[in-house]
């Protein structure tokens, strides 16, 4: 695999809305692999905005497409109307032009910040990415894992976490792209209990370290 010299082994982290991605990188940081996590890029580049500040490239883009009604008056992303409109009855083709205006920014991003942590001494680094395979990003990292669980599961931590209605969860999940065993290299069950899950992260940190370290 070509890589530029600065990146540090890449393992890539990802599935669906609710799958506790979160709660495994926590878990990967504990035993020494940090992670970049690209759902925070994407806050940080449409968050609030400085009185005088110029929008990020990336909201700019945001903006143009679906219009200012998605901006709060702080200059924030406002996350609720956008979602209306890309996890709606007919938002496929909303949701196909926001990963088109998102990813490429936040990968991009995502790959200096991992080039930091090279530079800091650590030679793997997890990139937390939900959009994985829909970016192209996993033909870039030298192995892949999934966080999974069940479906209802799914379902109940995005309406409990975003205060949304089952329903409108399950619109959520709909939309997203299933990820298939057959495309990664280690799946980790997050309907378990927390020690469970550290426990297996554990063991695969260990694993990852001897492979590529």
């Amino acid at each position: 695999m070509k890589r530029k010299k600065e990146l540090p082994v890449l393992i890539g982290l990802c599935g669906r809305s609710g799958s506790g991605k979160g709660v495994v990188s926590s878990y990967f940081a504990e035993f020494g692999i940090p992670s970049v996590d690209t759902d925070k890029i994407y806050h940080e580049m449409t968050g609030p905005r400085p009185a005088g500040k110029k929008r990020t490239p990336c909201m700019e883009r945001i903006v143009r497409r679906f219009g200012e009604e998605i901006e709060n008056p702080d200059g924030s992303l406002n996350r609720k109307a956008l979602a209306e409109i890309v996890f709606g009855e007919d938002g496929g083709e909303a949701l196909s032009d926001l990963n088109g205006i998102t990813h490429r920014a936040i990968l991009s991003e995502a790959e200096e910040r991992a080039a930091g942590l090279r530079e800091k001494g650590y030679p793997v680094v997890i990139i937390d990415a939900p959009l994985l395979f829909e970016s192209g990003y996993d033909k870039k990292c030298d192995m892949i894992i999934a966080a999974s669980a069940p479906v209802p599961v799914l379902t109940r931590r995005i309406a409990d976490r975003d205060g949304i209605t089952l329903a409108a969860a399950r619109r959520r999940l709909a939309s997203q792209r299933k990820i298939k065993k057959s495309e990664v290299d280690a799946v980790i069950d997050t309907h378990r209990p927390f020690e469970e899950i550290r426990e297996t992260v554990r063991l695969m940190a260990e694993e990852i370290k001897e492979r590529f370290t």
